[in-house]
């Protein structure tokens, strides 16, 4: 798709600004949909409207002109999803969804099944655990040399946004996607405690895990007032559940699509070093 305006969700989020910045420099036309436009804090070139998921009266001037979407679902319920994909299928002609395990009424196959089903082009991204769940630990880290959390022996791939950000700008603009679910990993398996030994080491510190019963760590987010209640036990029960399944395979198709290897935990941790001090 060349000369396409691309309509970007979440643009300001951690995978937006990246995003935002590939198309921008393959010379796309970007509008950026923000429930905060005034903060925005995007280049002067992107076109900054409001709008939110969630009140769908909002999306039809957001929806105006445009040839592709790309949409990552911010709600924690799926109800209003059918109807947001009938809109983006009425006016645009290809789309872009990155899946969320955050959903709990909408299972990540009836989200592939809408999504490719919606009538338009479509690809659909599954990443595996985001590297930026990390700075969960960032208060932590600020504070001591120990990292205390609960499943410190489950393995993840940790995936940089920047990677995800990659394949969606491909997906967006170049041939060959329509109908592919992408699943996206970054090139490395790592338990908790390693992930936290990485940190350490990229930051010149002995950072280590410190093991805390399943409740003992409930008790801990609870009270942590920048982490939703809501997601507590969702997030305990998902990690209890990975650690009792298969470990995380890894595949090659961040590179297969880019062509460009996906960026590993040390050089996400190069890219944050702010986060972490």
């Amino acid at each position: 798709m060349t000369n396409t305006k691309i309509l970007v969700f979440a643009a300001t989020g951690n995978i937006g600004r990246h995003l935002v910045t590939f198309l921008r420099e393959t010379g796309h036309a970007v509008r950026a949909v923000t429930r905060g436009p005034g903060t925005a804090s995007l280049p002067a070139d992107v076109e900054i409207v409001p709008g939110d998921l969630a009140d769908l009266s909002t999306l039809d001037a957001c929806l105006a002109g445009i040839d592709a979407v790309f949409l990552l679902w911010p709600l924690r319920a799926g109800e209003r999803f059918p109807a947001v994909l009938d809109l983006i299928a009425a006016r645009a002609r290809r789309i872009v969804f990155l899946g969320t395990g955050g959903v709990p009424d909408l299972p990540f196959e009836e989200q592939d099944r809408l999504v490719h089903d919606c009538g338009i082009e479509s690809t659909v991204l599954r990443p595996s655990t985001f590297a930026v769940n990390t700075l969960w630990w960032a208060d932590q880290i600020r504070a001591g040399d120990v990292v205390r959390g609960a499943y410190g022996a489950l393995p993840m791939s940790l995936i940089h946004e920047a990677d995800m950000a990659a394949v969606a700008a491909r997906a967006l603009t170049g041939p060959g996607h329509d109908g592919a679910t992408y699943t996206l990993t970054g090139p490395e398996v790592l338990t908790q405690a390693e992930q936290v030994r990485v940190i350490g080491e990229v930051l010149g510190r002995p950072l280590r895990w410190a093991e805390l019963s399943r409740d003992q760590a409930r008790q801990r987010l609870l009270a942590d007032e920048t982490f939703p209640d809501s997601f507590v036990d969702v997030l305990l029960d998902g990690y209890a559940a990975m650690l009792a399944g298969p470990p995380p395979v890894l595949t090659s198709t961040v590179e297969e699509v880019t062509g460009v290897p996906p960026r590993s935990l040390r050089q996400w941790v190069a890219d944050h070093l702010d986060d972490f001090r």
